[in-house]
C-alpha cells in the first residue's frame, strides 16, 4: 500500500486520550514520538473544538523525552535563552533561524558522524569538534546577516561599537561551541555505554 502524503489525523479527547484515525486505535505520546522518528506526518486536533493543537502536543513529547533519564537534548542555557526570546522584538526571527539551523544540521549529520568517528579513532591531538564549530559559525553568520536587515542604522555606528559587537560575537560563539562540545562528549559517553552493553 502506497504511503499517503496527507498527514494522519490524531484527535485528542477531553479525557486526554489520543485517537489515531488512520489506524482507529488509541495512542500515547510515546507512540506519537515513534511516528515522528519514523518520519510519519500527523496533525492533532482537539476533538471537541477542532482546534489544531499539534504544536502543544509536540512540545509535550519533547517534555516527556527530556524527563527521561539520560535523554536530555536541550541544554539549560539554551532553554533560558529561548524563554528570553518570548515577547522580545526578535521573537519572530527565532523560529525560522532554529528551523534553518536544524535543517542544515540534519543534512550534515551523516558527514559529521563519519568525521567524529574518524576523530575519536585517531590519536590524542585530534579534535572531533571541527565540523560542529564550522556549522555553528555558519549559523551565527547567517543569523547576523538576517538581523542586520532589520537594523539598517547599526551599520553607520562608530568603530568602537563594531569592536564591541565583534567581542560579543566571539564570546557568544565560544559559549555555543563549548555547549556543543559538552553535548557531544555526553553523546559519546552514551554511545560507549551502549557499545559496552552490547
Amino acid at each position: 500500500m502506497a504511503k499517503s502524503d496527507e498527514p494522519i489525523t490524531i484527535k485528542k479527547y477531553a479525557n486526554r486520550r489520543l485517537y489515531n484515525t488512520g489506524t482507529s486505535t488509541y495512542v500515547t505520546l510515546e507512540d506519537l514520538a515513534t511516528m515522528v522518528k519514523a518520519g510519519e506526518n500527523f496533525v492533532v486536533y482537539d476533538a471537541k473544538s477542532s482546534e489544531d493543537i499539534t504544536r502543544s502536543v509536540l512540545a509535550q513529547i519533547i517534555f516527556e523525552q527530556e524527563n527521561k533519564e539520560g535523554q536530555n537534548l536541550l541544554p539549560i542555557n539554551f532553554l533560558r535563552q529561548l524563554i528570553r526570546f518570548y515577547g522580545d522584538s526578535m521573537q519572530m526571527m527565532v523560529p525560522r533561524y532554529l528551523e534553518v539551523s536544524l535543517e542544515s544540521f540534519t543534512k550534515e549529520q551523516e558527514k559529521m558522524r563519519q568525521q567524529m568517528a574518524q576523530a575519536f579513532g585517531v590519536g590524542v591531538g585530534a579534535s572531533p569538534f571541527g565540523p560542529m564549530e564550522d556549522q555553528v559559525r555558519r549559523n551565527m553568520e547567517m543569523f547576523e546577516k538576517a538581523f542586520s536587515m532589520f537594523t539598517p542604522f547599526a551599520r553607520g555606528g562608530a568603530a568602537a561599537n563594531q569592536e564591541k559587537a565583534d567581542a560579543d560575537k566571539t564570546a557568544t560563539s565560544s559559549e555555543d561551541i563549548d555547549a556543543l562540545k559538552r553535548q557531544i562528549e555526553e553523546m559519546q559517553r552514551r554511545i560507549d555505554q551502549i557499545s559496552d552493553k552490547s
